[in-house]
């Protein structure tokens, strides 16, 4: 391959099955990441963890930390900062349930995943250091899904800083995919006294590392990414600190993007609308070009 794309190998079997009627997509399930950013003298780096090769997702994939909305926060009102509910169900297209639940995801996984938390004891802090046994333990029973996000900031008397996020693309797992996930992509800031950390059982490595570097990488094989993954830095390239990163993202289209694939005679091309760069064509025999 001549960059680092990941392409499951029954990825040519499957799109035959949903073009012949034979395979019924999976309904995808809501999710979020999150690309953290920090300032360095060269500019933003973001921070991206590694999957171990063992997930069925993705193994050896290089990410940023995300997962599943748990359904638990989408009616318990929580203490909350920056833009209304309101205002985020108009972003993101969903329900204000629907939009709390999702922010709430973004938040909880970079929490669960980099040991960074977006929320405050007041609507203009931030929490400090979040290192300590008292936090790990609730780290350790949110990932276990023994504690929702909610009854987590409830529990420690914190406001979930929407604030500090801002909604970047959105990405839907294309329907001849066995696993399918309807995600949106946030950027934000690390705050100021916290430290990111491989909390995660999922990945075996994590990095700071600047879009373009980690671009380039991509581009050599060395890296290995999902469409989104890399579509995402390369969009960061462009920005020369976190902050204007996120002001630009109030301003970004979240048309979901969804892969496209048809048969065209003895092939099957594979395609992302507005991402030219990750079209594939598959010989029926199932090699990939």
């Amino acid at each position: 391959m001549a960059n680092g794309q990941w392409f499951p190998q029954d990825w040519p079997e499957r799109i035959r099955a949903l073009a012949d009627g034979t395979l019924t997509p999976v309904v995808p399930k809501r999710a979020a990441t999150v690309m953290l950013l920090k300032d360095t003298a060269d500019g933003p780096a973001v921070h991206m963890l590694r999957r171990r090769a063992s997930m069925a997702f993705a193994g050896g994939a290089y990410a940023y930390p995300g997962g599943g909305v748990d359904p638990r926060d989408d009616d318990h009102q929580i203490r909350w900062a920056g833009p209304t509910r309101a205002w985020w169900s108009e972003r993101l297209g969903v329900t204000e349930t629907e939009a709390q639940a999702i922010v709430c995801a973004a938040v909880r996984e970079t929490y669960e995943e980099a040991g960074v938390l977006l929320a405050g004891p007041a609507p203009d802090s931030v929490v400090g250091d979040t290192t300590g046994a008292d936090w790990e333990a609730d780290r350790a029973a949110l990932v276990a899904r023994e504690l929702s996000f909610a009854e987590f900031l409830e529990r420690r008397g914190l406001v979930l800083r929407s604030d500090l996020l801002g909604a970047w693309t959105r990405w839907i797992t294309p329907e001849f995919e066995s696993r399918r996930y309807d995600t949106w992509f946030f950027v934000a800031a690390l705050p100021a006294g916290q430290r990111t950390r491989n909390a995660s059982t999922e990945a075996d490595r994590t990095v700071w590392i600047a879009p373009a570097d980690a671009a380039a990488s991509y581009d050599k094989g060395e890296l290995l990414m999902m469409p989104p993954t890399i579509a995402t830095l390369r969009q960061l390239t462009p920005y020369a600190a976190a902050a204007e990163a996120l002001a630009a993202a109030p301003g970004r289209d979240l048309t979901p993007v969804l892969a496209r694939a048809r048969l065209d005679g003895e092939e099957i091309v594979l395609s992302w609308p507005g991402h030219e760069e990750f079209t594939k064509h598959i010989p029926t025999g199932g090699a990939t070009a």
